[in-house]
């Protein structure tokens, strides 16, 4: 389906022609035609209505949209992946369904420029927030589903969420990376990580920083736009420095025979860790174990 020259008004504005326009290129995006009325509480965001009276706002709509997407996603992976348990198939779908990945989505349906935003919001950058962009997104996914019924919603959420699916099925630790930490550090018996998360700028242009801690020690920070994508990323770096120090431990042992302790890789503060960092860090370790008084190579003290 060809789709129309993009209009310069927003959705905030114009008359009754440009909003109707507007529409016209949406529903071309979409691939379905929606009732006006019904297309139009999609897109109205509560700052907007506040600000014109208290009209309808699309929350109602993105509720019933949510379950709509969350059904066929799940429905999806349920089918594609008849071998996976119930724990691996609710990774996948956090993985597809959350905002992060919603915004993603409407981005590329230029969403944005559709929502009728207050004032405030529209000032502060509203029109690219992730929230506001996966709540409409969800919002025009329900007013689908109301006017041309579930297999209509079906189709568009398979269209536009069939490619994430199929991406996500290949990121292994990749699904979620604070979970694939948490389960790392239980099985080298390092503890439950935590997170020191720091922020700048102002409140509608904010960077997050955050630093992956675990045992009182720095393994990974990272960076983003939202306290949960610094902390993905934070998360991210240190499996991949605790990794790649347990791989080059089994890789001694199976040398030597053998079982060196896991040690810590300290990082200064804002240091970022490399893999080498790691590594070099755990070749210490058998000798350590080897100066060690009859006890086994490198075993942890007893904490008493």
């Amino acid at each position: 389906m060809s789709t129309p020259k993009k209009q310069s008004s927003r959705a905030s504005g114009g008359g009754p022609d440009n909003q109707a326009s507007s529409h016209t290129l949406l529903e071309g995006r979409l691939g379905y035609k929606v009732e006006s009325a019904l297309l139009v509480r999609a897109l109205t965001h509560r700052s907007y209505a506040y600000e014109n009276g208290g009209l309808p706002t699309n929350e109602r709509l993105e509720f019933l949209g949510d379950s709509v997407l969350g059904l066929v996603v799940t429905d999806t992976l349920y089918r594609t992946h008849p071998d996976l348990p119930e724990g691996q198939l609710a990774k996948l779908r956090a993985a597809v369904v959350n905002s992060r990945a919603l915004a993603d989505v409407g981005r590329t349906l230029d969403l944005g420029s559709f929502i009728r935003l207050g004032r405030g919001e529209e000032g502060t950058g509203g029109r690219d927030k992730a929230s506001i962009l996966a709540d409409t997104l969800e919002a025009v996914i329900g007013a689908v589903y109301l006017d041309q019924g579930l297999d209509s919603a079906a189709e568009l959420v398979h269209r536009l969420f069939d490619p994430l699916i199929e991406k996500s099925s290949n990121l292994g630790a990749g699904l979620d990376w604070k979970t694939s930490l948490q389960e790392l550090t239980a099985t080298e018996g390092l503890g439950v990580p935590e997170y020191l998360v720091t922020e700048t700028g102002p409140d509608h242009e904010k960077t997050f920083t955050a630093a992956a801690r675990v045992g009182g020690v720095s393994y990974g920070t990272g960076t983003g736009r939202s306290k949960k994508e610094a902390e993905q990323q934070a998360a991210e770096s240190a499996w991949r420095s605790i990794r790649a120090a347990a791989d080059e431990r089994a890789k001694a042992a199976s040398a030597t025979g053998a079982a060196p302790a896991v040690d810590a890789v300290p990082l200064t503060d804002g240091a970022v860790p490399t893999e080498a960092a790691a590594v070099e860090a755990t070749k210490a370790a058998p000798a350590a174990g080897t100066a060690a008084d009859g006890d086994s190579m490198g075993a942890p003290s007893a904490s008493g």
